[in-house]
């Protein structure tokens, strides 16, 4: 639901070795279920060596006796695709510059993240040693090698005191009494997937890339963030924060500072009403890239990549043709052009971006980390050669690990094929709709396995979140659970979402949820007249976003047999007074706050339409999101049942927002709900049993 602070696809296959609907193979022998969750491996944060000729990156798997995802890092041959695993448990792994040492974060052993560095092949008499560098109350984050090699900056939340109002009488020595008040000051008191916020600021520290103690370089009532990027002559590291006096009630406006690492003086080069981020230092310390964009207070703005000279002047867009939102950005080895990662059209990709505003596709078919949802995304990192490792993905598989120099991209890895070439999983079609007035929407159908070509079959419209992120064809369990129970899926990007240009996001600004209705229900009618979908069968459901539009939808309509809404905003005036994000809502999704137009806030509320809803409504969120709270879902629960609509809640236990489907057996579990919930209301001869 959250904005990002910055904006926090041509729909082939990518260009890989191998085609990415082209993957199954003959001999299928079952559908994918639940506990395959807990079998898939996921590639994430490639780091490509300096020479270009190994890849470190984090293969994450579920662990069926913890239930959860942990990450080892793997290295693989840029040339050969042969891999070996370094370290399990570990995360964040990042070349030295000489390309002979790897740094990353483990457990120790007392289960506490600290920084290690490992002499690679070929450092000479180290090889293969690794030393403990810190030893950290909290994990280190934004990790950065100095240029020489000699230390490693990183990000680490330093423990405050929170404000102190009175005193309780003195406790007699062995009484047990109640904990002590709690007393909240703070704009950003919670965060989802993080809890109620402790007193403490994030900050820069750095230490010896061989170990020693840690010296901590900024101060102050502030949060410093990542990534850091030094400049060449190692004297100065960039960072982003809001470093303002009312920072809190400017949280969504941070700048570019310099940090001179001997004295801890701090310097502004970006001072516009705006978010500034991910400053990258030119390879000859001349010029600074960032991303950022000037804040008009709209719902969705197009993040852009800006360049400035190293003292902050001469600041200029240079994407600003481009029409995207650039999400990551890395300098080329000889400081002549960038690349850019962007999302297009539900795919994201790496471009060639010179300083003059050129931008040259180099790399596609980049996929997301996440499983349960098919969200576009990717991760990527660059040699000096200029080699680039990225994530790539399918509609069939998850994240595995390319390469692409030259022009040319290679799959380097299949980690799901063992698994994934014995599920028959549902093919993936895309389907032409066009909304009521005549704007064309991007959709997609996952098909149940072994679907024939005019069979009429159940259909569940799942709606993505956000609702400024896009969907692709890429990889989703949730999906593929309901395709297998015999479900066709169908997903879209309506109106409102990203990866299409700026005017597309912005046709939802002040009007959400609204005309991205008649995309949906259009999309609806598409696959009944493609036919595919089952008119008696209808089934919704979706996310954050996505349960907002569900609820949404049930209030305009009665064509769905049963809906479940997840995580969704009920009521936008309790919403806006309790996400944990206090600030966003009243200040870019409504022109007023919710005192000044409690009307406008109303008419736009699902709550509202409530007194229409008839559709059997399953109601899911987690028992610890901070981001759609549990209030507006328990709100939605009781309205339901006090109109005498059909209704179940669902909790998550200690699911967040964004962790939902974080834990494999919940992921699976809440699958199997709404499939269950659906089941119960279908009426097709074919219904599971």
């Amino acid at each position: 639901m959250l904005k990002p602070t910055l904006a926090a696809l041509l729909l082939g296959a990518p260009i890989l070795s191998a085609p990415a609907f082209a993957e199954t193979a003959p001999s299928l022998v079952s559908r994918f279920e639940g506990g395959d969750i807990f079998a898939l491996q996921v590639a994430t944060d490639p780091q490509i060596s300096p020479d270009g000729r190994t890849v470190a990156y984090v293969r994450k798997q579920g662990d069926i006796m913890t239930d959860r995802q942990k990450g080892s890092i793997w290295l693989v041959d840029s040339a050969t695709g042969a891999q070996r695993p370094l370290v399990a448990d570990a995360s964040q792994p990042r070349w030295s510059p000489d390309g002979r040492r790897l740094a990353y974060v483990a457990a120790d052993a007392k289960g506490k993240p600290q920084l290690h560095v490992r002499w690679m092949a070929g450092a000479g008499a180290g090889d293969g040693a690794t030393v403990k560098v810190t030893g950290l109350p909290d994990a280190p984050q934004a990790i950065a090698w100095s240029p020489d090699g000699r230390s490693l900056a990183y990000v680490m939340r330093v423990p405050g005191e929170g404000l102190k109002l009175g005193k309780a009488p003195a406790k007699p020595e062995g009484a047990e009494w109640a904990k002590p008040l709690e007393v909240i000051d703070r704009v950003d008191y919670r965060n989802d997937g993080g809890g109620y916020v402790e007193p403490g600021y994030d900050h820069i520290f750095l230490v010896p890339a061989d170990g020693g103690p840690a010296r901590q370089l900024t101060f102050g009532d502030y949060n410093d963030g990542g990534p850091l990027s030094w400049t060449p002559d190692g004297r100065s590291i960039l960072f982003s924060a809001v470093r303002k006096p009312d920072w809190q009630q400017n949280i969504f406006d941070p700048e570019i500072y310099a940090l001179d690492v001997a004295s801890g003086a701090i310097r502004a080069l970006t001072s516009r009403e705006g978010p500034d981020v991910s400053p990258i230092v030119s390879p000859d310390g001349a010029k600074v890239a960032y991303l950022g964009y000037d804040d008009k207070r709209l719902s969705y703005q197009n993040s852009l990549l800006y360049v400035m000279n190293r003292d902050g002047s001469g600041a200029r867009a240079v994407t600003a043709s481009l029409d995207r939102s650039i999400d990551d950005v890395r300098w080329a080895p000889d400081g002549r052009s960038l690349y850019a990662q962007y999302d297009e059209k539900g795919i994201n990709r790496i471009a060639r971006v010179t300083l003059d505003g050129k931008v040259t596709e180099i790399a596609t078919g980049l996929t997301g980390t996440g499983l349960d949802r098919p969200y576009s995304g990717g991760q990527y990192s660059v040699s000096k050669s200029g080699a680039i490792a990225f994530t790539s993905g399918s509609a069939l598989r998850p994240a595995d690990i390319s390469v692409s120099s030259g022009g040319k991209a290679r799959r380097l890895t299949a980690l799901n094929d063992d698994l994934l070439n014995h599920r028959s999983l549902g093919e993936v079609r895309e389907l032409a709709v066009t909304a009521p007035d005549g704007l064309a929407i991007p959709a997609w159908l996952v098909l149940p396995p072994g679907y024939r070509n005019g069979q009429r079959v159940p259909l569940v419209l799942e709606i993505h979140g956000g609702p400024h992120t896009a969907y692709g064809p890429h990889f989703s369990t949730d999906d593929q659970l309901y395709a297998a129970a015999g479900y066709a899926v169908l997903y879209t990007n309506p109106r409102g979402s990203t990866s299409y240009g700026e005017a597309f996001a912005q046709k939802i600004h002040h009007k959400y949820p609204g005309d991205d209705y008649g995309d949906l229900m259009a999309a609806v009618d598409a696959a009944i007249a493609a036919g595919i979908a089952d008119p008696d069968n209808l089934f919704v459901t979706g996310g954050s976003g996505g349960g907002v539009l569900t609820s949404w939808i049930i209030g305009k309509n009665n064509r769905f047999r049963a809906a479940a809404t997840q995580k969704p905003v009920i009521n936008w005036i309790s919403e806006a007074l309790t996400m944990d994000a206090t600030l966003f809502t009243s200040r870019y999704w409504f022109p007023k706050k919710p005192w000044e137009d409690p009307m406008g806030y109303w008419n736009r509320s699902p709550l509202s339409l409530v007194g229409n809803v008839r559709t059997p409504t399953l109601v899911v969120v987690g028992s610890e999101d901070y981001r759609t709270p549990v209030s507006e879902a328990e709100q939605y629960y009781a309205a339901l049942q006090i109109q005498g609509v059909p209704t179940a809640l669902v909790k998550v236990p200690g699911a967040s927002h964004g962790g939902i489907a974080a834990r494999p057996s919940q992921s699976a579990a809440k699958a199997s709900a709404i499939i269950a919930w659906f089941d119960k209301y279908r009426t097709d001869r074919n219904a599971a049993k």
